[in-house]
């Protein structure tokens, strides 16, 4: 059988410390720890996908067991018995468990048990639990005591992705190091060694866009690179790269920007016609717009953030997104961003993304076209104010005149003030009503009713009322007795009330 094609991500993968890229912290720490002989009894590498958490665990447990010294060292000779056995993934001693596949408390009693034993061929027994956040709670908790304090043959590398879903009681009894994402430049650099090792031509504008593609992931990178080989035959380049990732140059997009700022919907909407017609993916365009707001944010002259030439694009493309800064305010990139934000969720669970992209480009240009807070303000502030005059006029209409007891009564019924009205009519005794000023016997004596009913006076009034509370009883009726007797007196009633014998009058209602 022919031997089969080995892919750039497996074939180039980290072998030692010295060929892992961009994590320069995690190495020097490694190092010295190995070299000073402070070796931990656990280890837990996190980090996304592709930055080398599963690599610098097969690396840490050859330079642990590699013959070539009789003690651990922090360069493994790659070539000894152990070191090839590990670096294959077939080493006894060695043992790469994937927690998604063994996530039960019975598994983990199975590594616990066999971690009793002492190694066979190596010094150490290195258990490499990658994916660890996957592990029931039970499991978990089988792991706590022997994590803490294990045999001194075993050593426990855990790696994950998801740090947060991991207990803090299995964080606490480990070393934690937190795996970088790669910068680009190191990627790009890595990628054209790799390129130089397999004899391909790869043009530094590929370069830049899968280095960027790859989000920080090694892996990624890597594996975008052997689609991009083999779609070209060995000759990539900037537009090979471009339809493979069914992306949008970044030419096209400031172009596409600076339409859509001009404010000419039609325009814009035609533009991205022809944008999606030639193959553009609508998420990954979407994200390049991101990519543009951000830069054309940082390059705006009033923030003086950072170095044009920082950023991804060409002299001429920063020449065009300076002259679209002149025209537009750092608060309208501002919201532009809001709205591309909220887009990406909306354009993932649209069934027609060309649809919801259609709507999102005249979104942003309502948008773009709304003044900011602070012209709000200043129109406001502009705008004549009324005269003195029409503002009194305008508060005295508020205001009601009151002149004597029966107005008030009919005043506190008609705002509804039903407590008040229940409590002045049946309760006092008024002697004087006159100018703002009510002079009263209260049969009950109730402390907040004077202060409430003045507080009501003056706002329903516009002016401070005095009420006086007199201590001797004038022996007045009140004006629900005045009212009743109002009523007996009347000769209709008078006679219906004699119809029936012992009649009365219980209740009295307007």
């Amino acid at each position: 059988m022919e031997n089969n094609y080995t892919v750039l991500a497996r074939k180039y993968r980290s072998q030692d410390f010295e060929s892992l890229i961009g994590q320069d912290v995690l190495v020097k720490t490694l190092t010295t720890a190995i070299n000073t002989g402070r070796i931990a009894h656990a280890y837990i590498f996190t980090g996304i996908r592709g930055t080398g958490k599963t690599s610098t665990a097969r690396i840490l447990a050859k330079a642990l067991n590699c013959l070539s010294s009789d003690h651990a060292t922090s360069k493994p000779c790659g070539v000894c018995e152990n070191c090839r056995a590990i670096a294959a993934g077939q080493h006894i001693d060695v043992m790469e468990i994937d927690a998604a596949s063994h996530t039960g408390v019975d598994n983990m009693r199975e590594i616990l048990d066999a971690a009793l034993y002492r190694p066979t061929n190596a010094r150490y027994k290195v258990y490499i639990i990658d994916e660890v956040h996957m592990l029931s709670a039970s499991a978990f908790n089988a792991l706590l005591k022997t994590l803490e304090e294990p045999p001194a043959h075993v050593i426990f590398i855990l790696a994950t992705t998801e740090i947060r879903k991991v207990p803090v009681t299995i964080l606490s009894r480990c070393q934690r190091f937190d795996l970088a994402r790669v910068p680009v430049e190191t990627l790009k650099k890595h990628f054209a060694w790799v390129a130089e090792q397999e004899k391909i031509e790869l043009s530094d504008g590929a370069n830049e866009l899968l280095a960027r593609a790859a989000d920080g992931s090694v892996r990624d990178g890597l594996s975008l690179l052997d689609q991009a080989i083999a779609q070209t035959g060995g000759h990539v380049d900037e537009g090979a790269v471009l339809d493979m990732l069914k992306r949008t140059d970044r030419g096209t997009v400031v172009n596409f920007m600076k339409t859509v700022l001009s404010g000419d919907v039609s325009v814009a909407l035609n533009k991205l016609d022809e944008i999606y017609n030639n193959g553009a993916d609508l998420t990954m365009l979407l994200n390049d717009m991101m990519e543009w707001t951000h830069w054309a944010t940082r390059m705006y002259p009033s923030l003086r953030l950072t170095d044009a030439t920082s950023s991804p694009y060409t002299a001429d493309q920063r020449e065009t997104i300076k002259q679209i800064n002149e025209t537009i305010s750092l608060n309208t990139l501002s919201r532009i961003w809001q709205v591309m934000v909220a887009a990406v969720p909306e354009l993932a669970a649209s069934a027609n993304q060309k649809q919801c992209f259609d709507m999102l480009i005249v979104r942003i240009m309502h948008i773009a076209d709304m003044p900011s807070i602070p012209e709000l303000l200043k129109q406001n502030s502009n705008e004549q104010p009324k005269p003195v005059t029409e503002k009194l006029i305008t508060e005295k209409s508020k205001f009601i005149e009151i002149n004597n007891s029966n107005e008030l009564a009919t005043a506190l019924q008609n705002a509804r003030e039903m407590l008040l009205y229940s409590y002045y009519s049946t309760n006092l005794e008024i002697t004087e009503f006159e100018n703002g000023k009510i002079k009263y016997f209260d049969r009950k004596g109730e402390k907040d009713f004077s202060q409430k009913l003045a507080s009501w006076l003056k706002e329903k009034t516009g002016k401070v009322w005095t009420l006086e509370v007199i201590q001797d009883a004038p022996h007045q009726q009140t004006l629900s007795e005045h009212t009743k007797s109002e009523i007996e007196s009347d000769p209709l009633v008078s006679s219906a009330m004699d119809l029936f014998e012992d009649a009365e009058i219980v209740n009295i209602s307007k």
